[in-house]
């Protein structure tokens, strides 16, 4: 599993250590994410880590956003780095999840 997890307040902050988010690792990300999201109503998101998401990426991101929302649960991505906003920009995905900057931005808004 590429996570770390902390639990504060209510909210699972998780960070993903990995670079890249692509379709050699979307599968694994979906499969692992899952567990570690079982329980929590709140979850932060940490990619400061990540320089690199293509479209799987991008899929299994919202595949945790549909498994989230079936579950009345809410996702917030922070850390993103430049290229990858730039990539959920054109896709439209800061439509659909909270994309902020720090993790003291995601605490404010849960």
């Amino acid at each position: 599993m590429n996570f770390k997890t902390m639990k504060e307040n209510g909210i699972m902050d998780i960070r993903y250590e990995n670079s890249i988010l692509d379709a050699s690792n979307s599968d694994e990300f979906k499969n692992d994410i899952l567990r570690v999201i079982a329980e929590n109503k709140k979850i932060a998101l940490d990619l400061s880590e990540v320089s690199f998401v293509d479209s799987s990426g991008c899929g299994a991101l919202l595949f945790c956003l549909r498994n989230l929302a079936a579950k009345e649960c809410e996702l917030k991505l922070y850390g993103v780095q430049q290229p990858v906003r730039l990539l959920f920009e054109l896709v439209r995905m800061h439509r659909v999840v909270d994309i902020l900057n720090t993790r003291e931005e995601v605490l404010q808004l849960f």
